[in-house]
């Protein structure tokens, strides 16, 4: 109820302010597990595509959210919990590896789940090159895969500021991907790290004809204090 309360709430003010452009909504499957990819440009990307979408979309976030003492820790606890996210540990790569668990038991219980190809946001604008997360999940899920790519958001709110600005936005929602329909060698299953990383740049790709973005070829390191 929280959520949905909230949900209707914050879309409506935010819509009416900043009046984002959206295509190809109708991509986005009404029902059953599905992988939303997006591209990653601001904070309020995880914000924004949960309000845009008609069904409930969850993001991972990071546990502190829920953690922090206070006035301050109460209130992000319930707006990140109102707006689906789902905390978790960030860190080494049992920790990775425990976040992709989490999201698929998310996609199992038949809600959409919400993922960053690149990892982290871009602080320059640019397009870097996907994990395999999202081939993992895809793969062992067998969950369809919506790319899509967000246009603005680091305009609106750049990394480091502290308040939005007006400036326009665009969300472009991709037709589905199957992940066992990627070309590559062996079997469409998990395990097999070649279907990963064929899976990964296949929707890197399509996320890269949507937001327009130049592409760098590199990985984008997270820095230590993101």
């Amino acid at each position: 109820m929280f959520y949905a309360v909230l949900k209707v709430l914050v879309t409506r003010l935010t819509l009416a302010i900043w009046r984002p452009q959206v295509e190809g909504l109708e991509n986005l499957p009404k029902s059953g597990p599905v992988i939303v990819a997006s591209n990653h440009l601001s904070f309020i990307d995880s914000i924004l595509i949960p309000m845009i979408c008609p069904r409930r979309v969850a993001f991972l976030a990071k546990e502190e959210y829920w953690t922090t003492p206070g006035f301050k820790g109460r209130f992000m606890k319930g707006f990140f919990t109102g707006i689906g996210a789902v905390p978790v540990r960030r860190g080494d790569h049992k920790a990775a590896q425990a976040s992709l668990d989490t999201a698929y038991d998310v996609l199992s219980s038949g809600v959409a789940f919400g993922i960053y190809p690149e990892g982290t946001r871009s602080r320059d604008g640019r397009l870097y090159r996907a994990r395999v997360g999202v081939g993992w999940l895809a793969l062992k899920s067998k969950a369809p895969i919506v790319p899509v790519g967000v246009i603005g958001t680091n305009e609106v709110l750049p990394v480091g500021a502290k308040f939005p600005r007006m400036r326009k936005i665009t969300v472009r929602f991709g037709e589905p991907i199957v992940a066992s329909e990627v070309g590559f060698p062996g079997e469409a299953v998990e395990g097999n790290s070649r279907a990963r990383r064929a899976v990964a740049d296949a929707v890197l790709a399509e996320i890269g004809k949507l937001s327009g973005q130049e592409y760098t070829g590199v990985y984008n390191e997270r820095p230590a204090d993101n």
